[in-house]
């Protein structure tokens, strides 16, 4: 047995329920994982809630990290006893232990933690395909990245600076401006106070970014349009704020013949050789210093409301975790 947290009908943070639930072993192409941390993510929320609904009671949860236990035929890229860290459906890492298909698992390097690892695996993930997966990008590039002093964010300014792309932040105060800033961010705009598609028309000389990755949605969208170059790609990657409306594609010709695309981690990393060396770029992007993972908020596993509150309140910085 093991305790796990489940949603049984569709709901706010009190709909989040803790349970003991039976493991099993794992089938072909599967590992159960013994966890030791896992992350939170705005994709969390909406599950909970039910906007992107699931077949109940189910688990929550989309990324770990921990210890193979036990490993199904056809399994050859681990073994017991391997660390490993993963964010991959099905959901269900809010769990002291699991069984899951293992194409997304990934041996984890000594030298990240476990703490790290599951702070990092779909935020970093995240990060990797807006970076090279999405639209190229290189140095010299200009990106406006909207939550910069998220646990995705803050990885997105290091990142960004590690490769020579100029990134202009936004976030809710000064404190969060600051911590962008620290952390690679060229510049970061205060939403709350300044009209950020102005601001990034004067950070640029009146040009416009190249691209804008966006995963706060419908607060941002328009504001997120007007801050592009001609030709500039516009990347919605989330919901925090709410969908973004429905709106005209006449709209993307009339701002200057842009681009708009909505991917999913999940389709980036759906192929498990794709998964594998996307993970292992992340990785070396944090063993070798370029990445720092910071955890602002640890929480334990029967405390998962309190930790949903937090996060909806937009009251994180850098990652959040459970701890087990």
């Amino acid at each position: 047995m093991a305790q796990t947290v489940i949603i049984e009908e569709a709901g706010g943070p009190d709909a989040l329920r803790l349970v003991d639930r039976p493991v099993g072993d794992p089938g072909p192409g599967e590992v159960r994982i013994a966890q030791r941390a896992c992350g939170l993510n705005f994709i969390d929320v909406y599950q909970r809630m039910g906007m992107y609904p699931l077949t109940l009671p189910h688990a929550l949860g989309m990324e770990a990290a921990g210890v193979i236990e036990a490993v199904g035929a056809g399994v050859t890229h681990l073994k017991v006893g391997d660390r490993a860290a993963y964010a991959a459906a099905p959901p269900g890492a809010y769990a002291e232990a699991r069984v899951m298909p293992a194409a997304q698992v990934c041996p984890l390097p000594e030298d990240i933690s476990f703490d790290e690892a599951a702070a990092m695996m779909l935020k970093g993930l995240t990060v990797q395909y807006l970076f090279h997966r999405t639209t190229p990008l290189g140095p010299g590039d200009t990106v406006l990245f909207h939550a910069a002093a998220g646990g995705v964010g803050l990885i997105a300014c290091q990142w960004a600076r590690s490769e020579g792309v100029t990134l202009i932040g936004t976030a809710g105060t000064d404190e969060k401006c600051q911590l962008a800033v620290e952390h690679g961010a060229s510049h970061c705009i205060n939403y709350r106070r300044d009209d950020f598609a102005a601001r990034v028309k004067e950070l640029t000389g009146g040009a416009g970014v190249d691209v804008v990755m966006d995963a706060v949605g419908a607060d941002t969208f328009e504001g997120s349009l007007d801050s592009l170059k001609p030709l500039g790609m516009m990347i919605s990657f989330g919901n925090a704020s709410g969908a973004v409306p429905p709106f005209s594609v006449g709209l993307l010709g009339q701002k200057g013949s842009l681009k708009i695309t909505r991917p999913t981690l999940f389709t980036h990393i759906a192929d498990h050789d794709t998964c594998q060396a996307m993970a292992r770029q992340l990785f070396g992007k944090v063993s070798n210093g370029d990445v720092k993972i910071r955890i602002d908020q640890r929480f334990a596993l029967a405390d998962v409301a309190a930790a949903h509150e937090a996060l909806e309140a937009r009251q994180t910085t850098g990652s959040t975790i459970l701890t087990l």
